[in-house]
């Protein structure tokens, strides 16, 4: 049975227009009155998922940054920020290729230590509040989130950055020109085993929908995986099932089908 949803938001559960699709928000209201608890799992921060989701934020938990902001019930449970020398050792390997531009997030503002034209926004990596800097802030700025804009070659330079950086970091391709900066031991997947606990929910239980690599981990975790019909080629072949596209609102149709 059936006793959380974890779902990505870009790609996923969002449209292709990155919004909510209509009848979404009374379809987590019915999944919470069926006792079933929905969980938004993203590399979006909180407070632009709080956005997004303000008419329901009661009825679902938020596993925001790739996993570095933990809220359950209203509360933040967890937050885990960057360590200040990884991030700079981050800024120094990027700027080895002029093909890399390191854009870090705090809980508000996005600081891009590149000219803003030179970032093309996609999915989650929407820079809200940009910020030009031309050194890394300082350790008194909590950075949650840290991607890299490829200009080419995003496979290539997410083995150079693993070998550069793989001590540190894990870096997982997101989008089409993105990679993902995640810290060792941080994850979607260990933002869902707090929420788990917290609802006493085993994996068995746990239904997952995601369609890039920074959703890998929660798949392979959940009982009943489901890659969406636009996602990653590895992300299908690990998934239990292959669904319809975002466009198509393929995880609202499935979890209709849960529903009745």
């Amino acid at each position: 049975m059936i006793k959380l949803i974890a779902s990505d938001m870009d790609g996923t559960f969002l449209d292709e227009n990155q919004c909510v699709p209509e009848g979404a928000y009374d379809l987590i209201r019915r999944l919470r009155e069926a006792g079933i608890a929905f969980v938004a799992s993203s590399g979006r921060r909180y407070d632009t998922l709080h956005e997004l989701f303000e008419p329901v934020v009661e009825h679902m938990d938020f596993v925001a940054s790739n996993g570095a902001q933990v809220v359950v019930g209203g509360k933040l449970v967890d937050c885990e920020v960057f360590s200040h020398a990884a991030v700079r050792r981050l800024a120094r390997t990027a700027d080895l290729f002029d093909t890399l531009h390191l854009a870090l997030f705090d809980r508000s503002r996005s600081y891009l230590l590149d000219d803003e034209e030179r970032f093309e926004r996609e999915m989650d990596k929407n820079l809200p509040n940009p910020e030009r800097v031309f050194e890394v802030p300082t350790p008194e700025v909590n950075i949650l989130k840290a991607s890299v804009y490829c200009d080419e070659g995003v496979m290539d330079m997410a083995y150079a950055l693993t070998r550069e950086l793989g001590d540190d970091f894990v870096f997982a391709p997101s989008g089409r020109q993105w990679i993902d900066v995640m810290q060792r031991g941080v994850s979607k997947a260990t933002g869902i085993e707090q929420i788990m606990e917290a609802h006493g929910v085993q994996a068995s239980e746990l239904m997952a929908f995601g369609d890039s690599m920074n959703d890998y981990e929660i798949l392979r975790m959940a009982g009943v995986s489901c890659a969406m019909g636009n996602a990653r080629s590895a992300i299908k072949q690990i998934a239990t099932k292959i669904i319809a596209t975002n466009a198509e609102h393929g995880v609202q149709r499935e979890l209709e089908k849960l529903l009745s």
